[in-house]
């Protein structure tokens, strides 16, 4: 499975870099520039994540700053004299993209009292109803759309009231589709060394429903928004590397699958790399459902103005959206969307720090030796003939393969996402993932964000990973913390 952007001299030149570190007494080259010539060097403070590729060029740093402008705004219901801002909801999560990527970060969740309503907008609840055989009930295909599809195909539909997504907003004249229950139970965990850990279990509740009840086969799965840094490049990964990871042959039973979607923009499958469970194939695609189902903004992909509305909600229908004549046709239009996507494919990746330390080595070496790496793996070359300048031919230490794989009961939502099962999930990437804390003080780990620590979300994990935590809990205390210090240094 060779890569045609390459000769075989680049070939062997990537296949090189690229191998697996097998000295753990010093840095490897170039891993200080974990994401090659877009890697920024700055003051780490709370805005880290939210610096442009170092590599853009002057007109891309201007689309960069305009992109920045779209990214931040607040938007707000039509109509409104505030023009090209209006056309929200008529049901949404959030009125900006920052609202639930802060500062370009991982989005919050409440704190872990027993029971607690948050108000936090980051958190987002997937909606889908499974299949059943031989059934002749229908539910919304797409958001916002009437047409429907028999449930006994084999694919999760939306919920046939509230669609695909629970909306907890609305603009004046609706209610908003429901509020979110969380009650955490506290789940210790002996580890070697006498030490130990509680992690905290979520069960969610969907309460205040504002169109009456959901179908009793509903499952939900909460979803908080991710950090934003160097998706253009995982976007700049080749596809046949991705599936080189799927063909390798891994221990402990590791075996991860593509998960192969609808491109909005081509029509075409082809392989999903972004969201919590690969769902969706690029950044512009990435965006623009954001902006229809969290934000019910129509774009040249999803021309709905009525975002996630179902024919259930009708009074949805009748309100006004926000499209302006003279810009075009959408509420979004597609100039602006292209601005987003450039902010949204650089933001840039921060160097490493302290890679050359005793305890960042041990601890990557401990890395290794879990077989972390079966999933997380670390390193590419990204594609010649990238779309983006800025992201060609870049050496990157991502930690990830892109790919789901199934995480075991405890991670499990029931909810499937084009070819991703209820129980499977994309590996995340993890540079950046020491900074997480700089970036947003009150930001937690995982899908849900049920981790408080990273320790905690290594623990959460189960399926294939199994036998990975299960090293990590009997490493001694010293391995653990190396472990630990390794990914803060990431």
């Amino acid at each position: 499975m060779q890569r045609d952007d390459l000769t075989p001299a680049d070939r062997a030149r990537v296949a090189d870099v690229t191998a697996p570190a097998a000295d753990f007494s010093k840095a490897e080259p170039f891993e200080l520039m974990q994401a090659g010539a877009t890697t920024i060097k700055k003051l780490i403070n709370a805005d880290i994540f939210s610096h442009p590729s170092a590599n853009l060029t002057f007109e891309g740093r201007q689309n960069f700053l305009i992109g920045n402008g779209l990214f931040r705004k607040d938007w707000v219901s039509a109509p409104s004299s505030t023009q090209a801002s209006d056309g929200l909801g008529p049901l949404f999560n959030a009125r900006s993209c920052q609202a639930c990527h802060v500062k370009d970060g991982r989005g919050t969740i409440p704190g872990f009292e027993v029971s607690e309503r948050p108000d936090s907008v980051a958190l987002l609840m997937r909606l889908a109803v499974p299949p059943v055989p031989g059934a002749v009930a229908t539910v919304p295909q797409t958001p916002g759309s009437d047409k429907t599809v028999d449930r006994s195909q084999a694919v999760d539909v939306g919920d046939p009231v509230y669609g695909v997504q629970l909306q907890n907003f609305a603009v004046a004249g609706m209610p908003g589709e429901g509020s979110l229950d969380i009650q955490y139970t506290e789940v210790p965990v002996a580890l070697a060394g006498g030490e130990s850990a509680t992690l905290m279990a979520p069960r969610y509740r969907i309460a205040d429903l504002g169109y009456g009840p959901m179908h009793p086969d509903v499952q939900i799965s909460p979803r908080l928004a991710p950090p934003m840094i160097g998706l253009g490049l995982l976007e700049a990964i080749h596809e046949n590397d991705i599936l080189a990871n799927a063909a390798r042959v891994h221990a402990d039973g590791v075996s991860g699958k593509p998960n192969w979607v609808h491109d909005g923009a081509t029509g075409k499958r082809v392989l999903g790399r972004f969201n919590w469970k690969a769902a969706q194939p690029t950044v512009a695609q990435q965006s623009a459902v954001a902006f229809s189902n969290d934000m019910g903004l129509s774009t040249p992909m999803f021309p709905s103005h009525y975002g996630d509305c179902t024919p259930a909600q009708k009074q949805c229908f009748e309100m006004p959206h926000g499209a302006q004549p003279r810009l075009g046709d959408e509420e979004v239009p597609g100039r602006l969307m292209d601005f987003v996507a450039t902010y949204s494919s650089n933001l840039a990746v921060p160097e490493r720090r302290d890679i050359d330390d005793a305890r960042v080595l041990a601890g990557k070496q401990v890395f290794y030796a879990a077989n972390c790496i079966a999933c997380h793996t670390p390193k590419y070359v990204t594609r010649r003939d990238a779309e983006r300048p800025e992201h060609r031919f870049q050496l990157i230490w991502p930690y990830t393969d892109l790919l789901v794989h199934d995480m075991g009961d405890g991670l499990a939502d029931g909810v499937s996402d084009g070819e991703a099962n209820g129980r499977e999930w994309r590996t995340p990437p993890l540079w950046g993932i020491g900074l997480t804390k700089t970036v947003n003080p009150q930001a937690t780990w995982l899908h849900d964000g049920r981790a408080r620590t990273l320790l905690e979300a290594i623990l959460w994990h189960g399926g294939e990973a199994q036998a990975s935590r299960d090293r990590v809990v009997a490493m001694s205390p010293a391995e653990r913390a190396d472990l630990i210090r390794f990914l803060e240094s990431l």
